[in-house]
């Protein structure tokens, strides 16, 4: 009886056992052969016109595991235009996280109901948007020029845009309507972002010239940078150029000088001028930053695109050109007094940031290029 009784004991616990084994072990097991889609990296990188940052994007945005927006918030300051940068912040913010979570019904509010993703500001210089899902004519692994795209993939609906941004392990935004880091907090401690910040910088003289050449072109921006404080004649330039300084003095300060602990890893200075002179260097710095790999073909591309013949004569475009010569046009054809009143407006960013000021005309010629740094910039 006792016997029996063990038995029967012994049968409901085998079967109790290949129960809880079916019901539970297994299930876990399976979900853990069953590999988890990593979290989205998200790229913000943050700077002004003219200071290299169209290139900077294009390091990110022909990697193929990037989708990339060049200036989304383009369309909020045109549909916005009579108000000032700070008044815009919150609306440019907002856009900025629901690209980042490709989310693209936020353009609604500022395009036609009849866009197509042609009218999407400089789409045509993200690869992602010219290669597949957004554009079947391309691989997603070609490097792709912004000529060759227009071309033939603007036919394409603006669902596309979303569609593809959903398939990318990384988001990457080029912006430069951000004046103020703390506008970003927000973003930085969302649980659904995984933002990074890269603050790219220029010597200020050099964006001036830059500007200058593209007076006609930034004329609603600098208005709208300037605000309440615009004015007419030759100080206008020179006060454009004052806020954006002090705009650059004051993220750089908030990003690495008094660091809350949710910015600890995710913001990273760069200065172009130390992009053009070692490119794979820098580059693969912003890549590891960004969980990105350097691949073979990326550095071939980069490396080509730096040590072309090119002048970079025309100035929204990306194409193969000696850089750092490029980049250092500004001491030949920048009058010193301009260079005096520039670096008076900006010396406070100058100082910070690592920009050695010159003192004569002579100096301004024959200074070789690493003594137009300071002595402790990296």
């Amino acid at each position: 009886m006792m016997t029996s009784r063990r038995v029967k004991m012994l049968l409901i616990l085998a079967v109790l056992s290949f129960l809880l084994i079916h019901f539970y072990f297994l299930p876990c097991s399976n979900n853990a052969s069953m590999e988890e889609k990593p979290s989205p990296v998200h790229i913000l990188i943050l700077s002004s016109w003219r200071s290299g940052s169209s290139f900077t994007g294009q390091i990110f945005s022909q990697h193929p595991s990037v989708f990339y927006l060049m200036e989304p918030a383009w369309h909020v300051w045109v549909t916005m235009y009579q108000n000032s940068a700070k008044v815009l912040h919150m609306a440019v913010r907002d856009l900025v996280r629901s690209v980042f979570l490709c989310d693209m019904s936020v353009f609604d509010a500022y395009m036609s109901s009849q866009k197509k993703k042609s009218d999407l500001f400089q789409w045509e210089t993200s690869r992602a948007l010219c290669s597949p899902p957004a554009c079947d004519l391309f691989s997603r692994s070609d490097i792709i020029t912004a000529g060759n795209c227009r071309t033939i993939c603007g036919k394409y609906p603006f669902s596309k845009v979303e569609e593809a941004c959903k398939t990318y392990s990384h988001v990457a935004i080029k912006e430069v309507r951000f004046f103020d880091l703390k506008v970003l907090y927000p973003l930085l401690t969302d649980p659904s972002l995984n933002l990074k910040i890269i603050h790219l910088v220029r010597d200020p003289r050099a964006v001036f010239r830059s500007r200058e050449n593209t007076m006609a072109d930034l004329k609603r921006d600098s208005n709208i940078v300037v605000g309440s404080q615009r004015t007419k004649g030759e100080t206008e330039p020179y006060n454009t150029m004052q806020v954006i300084c002090k705009s650059h003095v004051k993220i750089y300060k908030a990003g690495s000088q008094a660091i809350p602990s949710f910015l600890k890893d995710r913001y990273l200075l760069v200065r172009y001028e130390d992009i053009v002179r070692d490119p794979l260097a820098r580059a693969a710095h912003m890549y590891r930053f960004a969980e990105l790999h350097f691949t073979p073909e990326l550095q071939k591309w980069l490396h080509n695109i730096t040590h072309g013949k090119g002048q970079g004569a025309q100035a929204f475009n990306i194409g193969s050109r000696d850089a750092l010569r490029v980049s250092q046009a500004w001491r030949k054809t920048l009058p010193f007094q301009k260079v005096e009143k520039v670096q008076n407006v900006c010396k406070d960013a100058m100082d910070l940031l690592g920009y050695r000021l010159i003192q004569s005309e002579e100096e301004q010629k024959n200074m070789s290029l690493d003594l137009l740094f300071a002595q402790n910039s990296s």
